[in-house]
């Protein structure tokens, strides 16, 4: 059999619970059945009634601190009750000696609730007591009475002395499981930490070799075709020239995305200055009417929610640009007390966005990919559109003092 396999045992809280039922019942057992004996042993009279008045003031007593056993922390609480329960055996055993086997959890409780010499003290003076009572009842001395009580309370101290070492050892043991945990989640997370360097190098590489690559060679195209114009093809040499601009830009994020994978366009800047040169260069590069405004207190964000709004204004407007035929755009980021608003409107063709499904040739995906890395920030992404009625794309982040800390 595996060991996965095997049945899960008691909990040590389980086990605990249930030695403390076990002494609790072993102690009221040991009452009753030592009141009992002092009606079969005396006739009927005073003594039998102050046995049976001495037994339930003493079960009152010990059931009260069984009760409230969660006050018995408290020191002088604790002593208090031990106090009270050892004064009622004592007066009990003065009514009869057959009281003396209470003698024997008696001692587990100085034991437990005592310390040190205290303890021991506590175990011998009950030990007298019970010797003494013994002796007086019946009015002679003999081996038994004296030996009895003695090595029962030494197999208490025994007992007792044999839990306290187990129980330390299962602290210990405890303490080093614990470590062992907390070392495997260190482990856990440098392996994790490991994993997500090693996807950012193979991305960078990535980047290198297909996309860097190619932008150096639109680059060099674009200026050997700017080169071959005739003198008098102003109009397409100032379009090749944008488009080698737009080239060499994305060529150089290319670039710095494989040294850190953060975007160009937010190094040294925020992000407010990145979306308003998002929009120059797009009302620049395409003729439509985009312009940028925020609303609420500038907040510094988390490099990972800057990264994210930007990609998302990136993708949105460049759908506005191939698809939507408008004359205006607006960009508006938003601050305010739990949450951090991107909002891309377009006056343009609009469309239905539940009829949106990815095209065969690999195109379609760019909504899906935004509300993906929206959502793994715990955001949300709205479109609202239809055709002929523009659109509307609405982000919104979270934002407490976690994210802006």
């Amino acid at each position: 059999m595996s060991e996965t396999s095997l049945p899960a045992g008691p909990g040590p809280v389980a086990i605990l619970r249930l030695m403390r039922l076990v002494f609790h019942a072993g102690f009221l057992l040991l009452l009753g059945i030592a009141t009992a004996r002092v009606f079969l042993t005396h006739p009927a009279g005073p003594t039998g009634w102050l046995a049976v008045g001495g037994a339930v003031l003493l079960t009152a007593v010990y059931a009260a601190g069984a009760v409230v056993r969660h006050a018995l922390h408290r020191r002088w609480l604790a002593m208090t009750w031990l106090a009270a329960v050892t004064a009622v055996w004592a007066g009990l055993l003065v009514v009869s000696p057959d009281f003396s086997w209470l003698a024997f959890p008696l001692f587990f409780l100085h034991l437990h609730l005592l310390r040190g010499r205290h303890a021991l003290v506590a175990v011998v003076v009950v030990t007298a007591l019970v010797v003494t009572a013994q002796g007086r009842h019946a009015g002679a001395w003999s081996v038994g009475m004296v030996l009895g009580p003695i090595i029962g309370a030494g197999v208490a101290v025994v007992i007792t002395w044999g839990y306290s070492a187990i129980y330390a050892e299962s602290q210990r043991r405890q303490a080093l499981i614990d470590d062992l945990t907390r070392t495997r989640a260190e482990l856990a997370s440098s392996q994790h930490q490991a994993g997500v360097a090693a996807e950012r190098e193979r991305l960078a590489r990535e980047i290198h070799d297909t996309l860097a690559q190619g932008l150096s060679s639109i680059v060099l195209l674009l200026r050997a075709a700017d080169s071959a114009l005739p003198p008098q093809a102003d109009k397409a040499r100032a379009r090749i020239t944008e488009a080698q601009r737009t080239a060499a830009d994305n060529l150089d994020e290319a670039r710095r995305f494989v040294r850190d994978l953060r975007p160009p366009s937010l190094t040294g800047t925020g992000l407010p200055q990145a979306l308003r040169r998002l929009c120059e260069d797009t009302a620049r590069e395409s003729g439509i009417h985009c312009r940028f405004q925020t609303d609420g207190a500038l907040v510094r964000l988390p490099s990972g929610y800057e990264v994210a709004l930007l990609r998302a204004a990136q993708a949105s407007l460049g759908n506005v640009v191939r698809h939507a035929h408008a004359g205006t755009a607006v960009v508006t980021l938003g601050f305010l007390d739990t949450e951090v608003t991107l909002d891309i409107y377009d006056d343009g063709a609009g469309f239905d966005p539940a009829a949106v499904r990815p095209a065969p040739d690999g195109s379609g995906y760019g909504l899906i990919a935004l509300r993906e890395r929206i959502g793994a920030l715990g955001g949300r992404l709205a479109v609202e559109s239809a055709p002929g009625d523009g659109t509307a794309v609405a982000i919104r982040l979270p934002l407490t003092d976690e994210e802006i800390r």
